[in-house]
């Protein structure tokens, strides 16, 4: 039997924790020197990474720590999903300036209701949406002494009964319908998340779909960043501009031929890409100076 310890160490090689959380993915964790601190169910967790581990603490004594290693996904050969990435330019420096990267795979409630907050809106401003909402109807999580109090992500039971008025007073403007009405959906029993886990692809992306405020973009992370569907490729404004940019330079491709070439290009892993090219596209000074052209179309 485990015995419960505070801290614990993972076994992690080729794994970037800051590019991993400033990607776009996820929305709660917060740099503090060089270490990472966030909340992962009911849990508060500070984590430290150097070249071969992930070092993770928590408030409370833990024996099982599993929930940890899936939600980091500190298991997954990553060389052989970079493998898997088509050998062009774009990709190669995407990945060369990104390395280590990895996708979460999150709760997929918070997962959806967070990226229902994500439309038209800029990571920071997300960020302060979830902690406005997490601050006054989540409930506490245990936290080291002395430690600032933070909540756990609230459940659609409990937005359920949030009048809209209060939800748009968390900053979330007309966004705050569609979550209220999927809290509603989910906790009301209307809607199983749990059943998309064994649908395919296609028939899940529907499903999310039927949500309000819900289209194929924010049905797409949902199910590359909860469900772990990898070739799920969430198409936005930056990934629109890195396929536009670094691979059609100089014609005018419609969306739909977009997500068409997407598909195809990017193989087994095309979520996995698509978060590199998402984040190279955001950070990297040499997108700016169209020093990368593309050779996949």
């Amino acid at each position: 039997m485990t015995s419960a310890a505070r801290t614990q160490s993972f076994p992690a090689r080729d794994y970037d924790l800051t590019a991993t959380f400033t990607s776009g993915q996820t929305f709660r964790w917060q740099r503090q020197g060089s270490h990472w601190t966030g909340v992962i169910g009911n849990r508060w967790v500070r984590l430290h990474a150097d070249s071969c581990s992930i070092v993770a603490e928590t408030a409370q004594p833990t024996a099982d720590w599993s929930w940890l290693a899936d939600y980091l996904q500190v298991h997954l050969d990553l060389g052989a999903v970079l493998q898997t990435f088509p050998q062009d330019e774009p990709m190669r420096a995407a990945v060369s300036a990104y390395r280590g990267l990895r996708l979460l795979r999150q709760d997929p409630w918070e997962c959806l209701a967070s990226f229902i907050l994500s439309s038209t809106k800029q990571i920071t401003q997300i960020q302060q949406i979830i902690s406005l909402l997490c601050g006054r109807y989540g409930e506490a999580v245990a936290v080291p002494a002395a430690h600032d109090s933070i909540c756990a992500f609230p459940s659609p039971a409990r937005l359920a009964q949030v009048p809209e008025a209060e939800l748009r007073a968390c900053k979330m403007g007309f966004r705050a319908p569609f979550l209220l009405a999927t809290a509603r959906s989910i906790a009301e029993g209307q809607f199983d998340l749990r059943r998309l886990h064994s649908l395919p692809l296609e028939a899940a992306r529907a499903e999310l779909m039927t949500l309000p405020g819900v289209g194929r973009k924010i049905a797409d992370c949902v199910l590359l960043f909860a469900f772990g569907c990898p070739r799920a490729f969430p198409v936005d404004v930056w990934v629109t501009k890195a396929l536009r940019q670094l691979y059609f330079p100089r014609r005018q491709v419609r969306p739909a031929a977009l997500q068409e070439f997407a598909g195809a290009h990017f193989g087994p892993n095309a979520g996995y890409a698509q978060q590199y090219l998402f984040h190279y596209m955001r950070t990297s000074r040499s997108r700016r100076d169209g020093r990368l052209q593309g050779s996949g179309a």
